[in-house]
């Protein structure tokens, strides 16, 4: 499904690569948590795999194939196919990703106007379904209303909605649900876990927060400063870490059983 093999990049005003050598697969309806500290290369991997790195301001070199397609080295023309067809992206900040003086619905079906040829009225409705498959309630309601009015929750849904409008074999998901309560990133998680079974959709699910990759991904890669340095089943990875690294991110994670000292 993708494949990323020897991806480097290193952005010129930087001393060191911001991903050095790194090897990644996703396969067919898998759900891939990519976690590490901020700055560890995460958000580029991403970045390259979905044809949004700024290529006049770094080097990069390596292939990402999705099906077979080459994308890193691939012509605008190509990505342009591909972004939000065939990849999705749901970025962190929902209320700076979204245009402020669009409605809502019609940043949905943006994705549509580009790569169909459907009807006005057909992007309507295949935005309001999108809209209604992310759990927002009044889908036609909340089609016509402006990014300010809706919660954060409500905004990554219908960002969300964007990214699958359109059927995409494959999500990147930079950090979903940070900037969201647990109540709210727990509803976010159990949708992302729906639209993978019902659709097969693949997904690569970016996040620092172990507690959230361990319940969602089936398999975990973990980056530090540019290098993958571990990768596994992720009930195994988290049972038994092999890299120092890994071992200290997740004794890090915070336990119910241990006690602070005071």
């Amino acid at each position: 499904m993708l494949e990323i093999r020897d991806l480097h990049v290193k952005f010129h005003n930087r001393d060191r690569e911001a991903v050095s050598g790194v090897n990644l697969t996703i396969q067919d309806g898998e759900i891939l948590g990519l976690v590490g500290e901020s700055g560890s290369g995460k958000t580029v991997t991403a970045m390259s795999v979905a044809g949004l790195l700024p290529r006049r301001s770094c080097d990069y070199s390596g292939e990402v194939l999705l099906d077979g397609v080459e994308l890193l080295h691939a012509k605008r023309d190509l990505l342009r196919t591909v972004q939000g067809k065939s990849i999705g992206v749901v970025f962190q900040e929902p209320m700076t990703a979204m245009n402020p003086l669009m409605k809502v619905g019609e940043q949905v079906s943006e994705t549509l106007l580009l790569h169909t040829d459907l009807s006005k009225e057909d992007r309507y409705w295949c935005a309001v379904n999108a809209l209604g498959e992310v759990e927002l309630d009044n889908p036609e309601e909340v089609y016509h209303k402006y990014p300010f009015e809706l919660s954060g929750g409500m905004l990554q849904r219908a960002m969300i909605a964007a990214a699958i409008v359109c059927r995409p074999k494959l999500l990147l998901l930079d950090e979903p649900t940070t900037a969201l309560d647990v109540t709210i990133q727990a509803q976010i998680l159990k949708l992302l876990k729906r639209l993978n079974e019902s659709h097969g959709t693949s997904m690569l699910f970016i996040s620092h927060n172990l507690n959230v990759v361990r319940k969602l991904c089936t398999r975990v890669a973990v980056m530090q400063r540019g290098v993958l340095v571990e990768e596994g089943l992720t009930q195994e990875v988290y049972a038994n870490p092999q890299h120092p690294y890994t071992q200290h991110l997740i004794a890090a994670i915070p336990r119910r059983d241990r006690r602070e000292d005071v």
